[in-house]
This record gives C-alpha cells, structure tokens and sequence, in this order.
C-alpha cells in the first residue's frame, strides 16, 4: 500500500489507524470524566444491569466449590485477603530505592500452620524470590483456585523462605521520596530503572532480613526481562542468585499478532505517548471493571488478549479467568511500555532510546542504544516457555543468552497459561522445584531442602 505524500511518512491504513486510536482514547476519556462524577449507587447500577444481560443469554446455576473460591479470590483486596483464603501468614516489608522509590516486598515465612518467626528474622530456609510480570503486581501469584497451582504456596510447603517483588508505579510500590504519584516525574521510568535499582535493592534487601548470601529468581515475563537486563549490568549480582528460572520468557518479543497496531507502534513508539500521556498507562482499567460483570470483563480481557497476541486461552478455565483477571492489571509506566516497542522495533534487548529521530533516519546507522550485555550472565539459567506463545521466539533467545542457558518447552502452553493453566502443578511446578533443588544444594545446607515434595522429584 502507497505511503501518503508530503503528510507523513506513514501508510494510509497506519493513519486510519492513528485517526481510530485519538478516537477510541478520547470516547473513552470523556466515559471516565462522566463516571467519576457518578455516585455508587449509579454505578452499580450499571454493574446489575450487565449481569442481567449476562443471565439473559447465560442460565444461573448452583455454585461449585472452585466457582465460590473463585469470587472469593476476585473480591480479595490485597495480598493479605489472599493469603488468608488459602489459610497462609504473610509479611509485609519496604525497600527503599536508590533512587527514592519505596517498593512493597511481600513474604510467605512458613508452612500454612506452622508458627511464624519473627518478621524480617532469618527462617533458616533456602530463599526463592518470585517477580511479576507487565502491569502485574505480587498478587497475581496466589489467583490460582486451588492452593496446588499456586506456586508460592508449594514452594513454602516445600520448605523455602518465599518472598514476592513489585515494581514501581503498582499498588504496592505508588509512592516515591522525591515525586508524587500525580506527577509526571514520578512515571519517568522504564526497563532500564527497574533493572539498575528494583531488582537488586529488592535482593540485597531480602539477603540482608534473611542473612544469607544467595536466593533463587523465578520471574513471569517482564519479571524475566528485568533479571536478564540486572544480571547483565551488575555483574556482582550474578554471585547473589543460585539460580535464575525464568517463566514465559521476554527478552525480544517479535511482535504483535495484530499487524496494523504492530506496524504502526514499530514505526513509532513514541505514538503511545500521544494515545495515553506519559503517566501510568490504562488506568481506566480499574473503572472498567467495577461496572462490568466479572464474566463479561473477562470476556473483554479474553477478546483484548486474542487481537494483540492471537491467544485462545483454552489451557484457563473460565472459572479461574473470572478469579484472576480481577488481579491482572496493576499501575505502571506508558514509558515502560514504548520500552517495549522500541525493543520490538529494532529487534534488539537495548536500553532504553531517549533520542526521537523522524522515521526515515537510520538510526542504526547513526548510532544505537546501549544493549544489555546478556551473554555476560554467570548465573545458571533455565527457561521453561509456552511452545504457543507469540511473545517468545526461543531461537532468537538462546543466541542472546549464555551457553549455559537451558530451555525447556511447555508443549500448547500460551503466555499467562504458565501462571493459571489447568495443569500447572503436573507441568510447571515439577519443573520449578528441580531446578531449585538442583542448583540451591550447591550454595545452602542439603539438609534444608529434604521435604517430601523436593524428594519426590
């Protein structure tokens, strides 16, 4: 298709794009105004009436025992009300950034029953740390219907000090020494920051509470791509982490299925700046939500993630994508998402490209953004990827990655699948723990990781 001349560099279907974005943004822009001067009961009046529209087409039934775990997981506030439905103490802690953001750290100690240990005292225990991934928070690890596909929960019962990360700008991490939320400042962050400071101050942190010298990564996603880009830049970190596993894998995502939002967002990254500003990015989302029922609000997460990644979901019972899509967004930076497309784009793992040159300079010609050294890793590497998922080209990977780096394919498994799939606990889980068990017996005491469970693989 011809570009259109004199006006642009772009082709006409990317304009009639643009045009359709600016639209879509500002109808809904002009929703939210409207809604938030709405009183409750307004709005939960519209809520009725989507069930009713739901029921219309949708018969009622009893309620199984998943389907009443599962609205008790969607209505569950925070990590807390998490954990005390599968019946779990938890801890709660802070870490300070280098650079002013305050981070909640979360923390499972012990075995559901078992008596707790003072809060941020050492357990004695091999520690595993668990990141989130894109516009998640540490919540997003305990929405699993059943406390076998929660991974936090069979790590603690397999005898591990669990501790769960958040990135800056989410719910548990909305508040900074220098900045405050409603500023610009304060959402100036991408990749980059989360791997120079998040990560390894989170680490450090936890290294210090527990006073060991080394724990193992498991990371969801973009919770992998901010341990590739941290181990790559602090080599003294790699010293710090027994073992790095890394679920649903992102490091240079090929792109997305829909080809005119792909094209135009890899054409122009920056676009995403003039669709939704340079704060937080989809925070209209939270609204959205609490007007639609849960079944139908899946459905339109379901539709969302099937246009951009060309995913079915059928590894996720509907039942549990009611439960967990409730906890599927969390704040986080536009600036961190235009990361991602400039990563795309050049189809590089680079930092990220504060420089804006019109569309028809070369940039790799002129000059390039500094990539993240990731061969450098030292750190024992297992990948355990979806051989459906569209953001991971496993290929490509192990040429960005060490030699040492080992792969293991999840056959039919899709993206979030590794996080909420039907049979995580035969597929994943096994996967997990011998990893664990392989790689912390070299660096902690064998006799602290004897359960029955470890023992069993």
């Amino acid at each position: 298709m011809a570009r259109v001349p004199v006006i642009g560099r772009l082709y006409v279907r990317e304009y009639f794009a643009v045009l359709f974005g600016f639209v879509f943004i500002a109808t809904e822009a002009l929703l939210r105004v409207a809604i938030f001067f709405l009183p409750k009961s307004v709005i939960h009046w519209f809520h009725d009436q989507s069930r009713s529209l739901f029921h219309r087409f949708v018969a009622p039934a009893p309620k199984t025992e998943e389907q009443i775990r599962a609205d008790q997981i969607r209505r569950a506030q925070d990590f807390g009300e998490l954990c005390h439905i599968f019946g779990y103490a938890f801890e709660e802690h802070v870490v300070q950034t280098g650079d002013g953001y305050l981070l909640g750290l979360h923390r499972l100690p012990s075995k559901q029953g078992q008596n707790r240990p003072r809060p941020g005292s050492s357990t004695g225990k091999p520690v595993v740390y668990l990141h989130h991934g894109l516009l998640m928070n540490s919540d997003i690890w305990l929405c699993a219907t059943s406390a076998s596909r929660c991974l936090p929960l069979v790590l603690v019962d397999a005898g591990f000090d669990v501790w769960l990360g958040n990135n800056r700008g989410n719910k548990y991490s909305k508040k900074s020494i220098h900045h405050k939320p409603n500023s610009t400042k304060f959402w100036d962050y991408s990749i980059d920051d989360f791997a120079w400071h998040d990560i390894p101050d989170s680490i450090n942190y936890i290294l210090t509470a527990t006073k060991e010298t080394s724990l193992s990564y498991v990371g969801f996603s973009q919770g992998t791509a901010q341990a590739f880009a941290a181990l790559s830049i602090h080599p003294q970190l790699n010293e710090k982490i027994d073992v790095f596993i890394a679920l649903a894998p992102a490091m240079r995502p090929p792109g997305l299925s829909a080809p005119v939002v792909d094209g135009l967002m890899k054409a122009s990254p920056t676009l995403m700046y003039l669709f939704f500003g340079r704060k937080a990015i989809l925070s209209s989302t939270v609204m959205w939500q609490s007007i639609l029922y849960p079944p139908i609000f899946a459905k339109v997460i379901d539709s969302a993630l099937s246009f951009l990644f060309g995913w079915t979901g059928e590894n996720i019972s509907t039942v549990q994508k009611i439960a967990a899509y409730a906890h599927l967004y969390s704040f986080s930076s536009t600036k961190a998402v235009v990361h991602w497309f400039q990563i795309m784009r050049t189809a590089t793992f680079l930092m990220y490209d504060d420089d804006v040159q019109p569309p028809f300079v070369h940039r790799g010609k002129w000059y390039s953004p500094a990539k993240f050294p990731t061969r450098n890793i030292a750190t024992p590497i297992v990948l355990l990827y979806g051989t459906r998922d569209s953001l991971v080209d496993i290929d490509v990977m192990l040429r960005e990655l060490p030699q040492h780096t080992v792969a293991k394919p999840l056959p039919g498994y899709e993206h979030v699948d590794i996080l909420w799939g039907r049979d995580i606990a035969q597929d994943v889980f096994p996967e997990v723990l011998r990893a664990l068990k392989t790689h912390a017996s070299h660096t902690t005491q064998p006799a602290r990781l004897t359960t029955p469970l470890l023992n069993s693989e």
